[in-house]
């Protein structure tokens, strides 16, 4: 018997309203630009738009029937709809039913750095132990994760969904809506100084991540991070006593013991709950072997296995924006392009700086950073991004490019033979970048979204053919 993701009927129950003709939907989308064939298109209204004008577009695309608060212009009577008095409140009351009709075991993530790729490498090891639904992408916000939770199917063995904030309070109602069995905090950083007086606002913030589990729940903690104590006792305020530490710290459950770290991965020797694991990881860098035994550690807290999701982990790669490498070919030979472009902060930029000093160039290539603004570091901006230069000598980076405002005070205090070029804007610096780049050269861009970094990328493969991982053809994960 085929079963449906929604029918008229569960939808209804979940979100009241009026029904007006009978469908079924294998999906869930708010956007009609990535509507597909069966998918209930939910109206969501925005500050600066409206889903109902584009719910003729999600139609056209194949929508089985829209979620809207009134018929809208251009969709016709006959089309299937939900009519309901807020759109917003019915996409959440959607992924508030999925979850409470899965027996899954629902793993949540969040952490200043880091819970984009956790979470898909939480879900890369459990899709081979089981049905296993995770929020795409960075959908965790108020609408991307009542939208993730939408899309979850009622038999589903595993959910891992990632949460984020910018402010305090935004991630106690998500919590309450996603109820973790397992919940993850990667790590507690200084990376929303603009919204924070402190790393403990910000720890507290994350740790409301416990406020929607139960007591029989497990929490997920950075043993070696500085506010593990803080988010200890946040988790036992909330009734969540069951917790386990990982990270290289003597007392950590699942702990690091060894690393080897190569251009393409790591060979790591771990000891959780007493006994040895040795496993590969497909990434390069010290920071990815942290996660890495996040990932372990959430996987045995759902109930999972976890010596054949080590084993998996061997099969990672990066994704688009956060890590993923790429071989460009151009006359006369190769250079490595690696593509952190979707994100930043001083934790994950001195970490790429790493990944970058353990590669050798080869005949007579050169480690290049290019750097966009790191946003949302408050009034230490200026001195943080200064900062980075101690990093960036001590991995013998050769060439440093820097756009915007930020960069330009790491530019002041980079030594003159580490200069590349500098501009107001990466789509200024860009042709200087493409000019300069030669066989053998090994090169990383990184900045925040906002920094507009991704162009430099696309620029750089477009000088030769890629000879990297097939995206399409190979399973995927990597940073966030």
């Amino acid at each position: 018997m085929e079963t449906y993701l929604w029918t008229t009927g569960s939808a209804l129950a979940a979100t009241g309203g009026i029904a007006h003709g009978e469908w079924r939907a294998d999906g869930v989308s708010i956007d009609s630009r990535t509507t597909k064939p069966g998918d209930l298109f939910v109206a969501i209204r925005g500050p600066r738009f409206d889903g109902h004008d584009f719910a003729a577009d999600a139609f056209a695309a194949g929508a089985a029937a829209a979620v809207a608060e009134r018929r809208p212009d251009a969709v016709t009577g006959e089309a299937p709809l939900l009519e309901v008095k807020d759109t917003a409140r019915a996409l959440e009351a959607l992924g508030q039913a999925a979850r409470r009709r899965t027996g899954a075991r629902v793993i949540a993530v969040t952490g200043s750095v880091g819970k984009t790729g956790t979470k898909e490498a939480i879900r890369f090891v459990l899709e081979e132990q089981g049905p296993t639904a995770a929020s795409l992408c960075s959908l965790n916000n108020h609408w991307g994760v009542p939208l993730s939770l939408s899309r979850m199917a009622a038999d589903s063995a595993f959910g891992v969904f990632e949460i984020g904030m910018n402010h305090s309070g935004e991630i106690a109602p998500l919590s309450r809506m996603v109820k973790p069995d397992v919940a993850v905090i990667t790590n507690v950083e200084g990376v929303h100084g603009a919204h924070f007086e402190s790393i403990e606002d910000i720890a507290d913030a994350k740790a409301e991540i416990f406020e929607g589990m139960t007591g029989d729940g497990v929490a997920v903690l950075n043993r070696d991070n500085a506010q593990f104590n803080r988010l200890v006792a946040a988790a036992g305020e909330a009734g969540v006593k069951n917790v386990i530490a990982f990270g290289a710290h003597e007392e950590a459950r699942f702990r690091l013991m060894d690393i080897r770290t190569d251009c393409e991965g790591s060979d790591v020797t771990a000891m959780i709950d007493g006994a040895e694991f040795q496993y590969r990881l497909g990434v390069p860098g010290r920071h990815w072997v942290m996660n890495s035994l996040a990932v372990l550690a959430a996987v045995g807290g759902a109930g999972g296995e976890i010596g054949p999701a080590a084993d998996e982990l061997a099969g990672m790669i990066g994704l688009k924006g956060r890590g993923r490498r790429h071989t460009v070919e151009v006359a006369g030979g190769t250079f490595i392009v690696i593509d952190e472009s979707y994100n930043a902060s001083p934790v994950s930029m001195n970490a790429a700086f790493e990944v970058l000093g353990r590669l050798e160039p080869e005949g007579g290539g050169r480690r290049i950073a290019v750097l966009g603004d790191m946003l949302e570091l408050g009034p230490e901006s200026e001195s943080q991004h200064a900062a980075l230069v101690e990093t960036l000598i001590a991995e013998k980076i050769n060439l440093v490019f820097t756009a915007g405002q930020y960069m330009g005070a790491l530019w002041d205090v980079l030594p003159r033979s580490m200069r590349g070029a500098t501009a107001p804007s990466a789509m200024r610096l860009l042709p200087k970048v493409t000019g300069i780049v030669r066989p053998g050269d090994v090169v990383v861009i990184k900045g925040s979204a906002g920094s507009n970094t991704g162009p430099i990328v696309d620029a750089l493969l477009d000088l030769g053919h890629p000879r990297g991982v097939d995206p399409d053809n190979h399973k995927q994960v990597v940073n966030g």
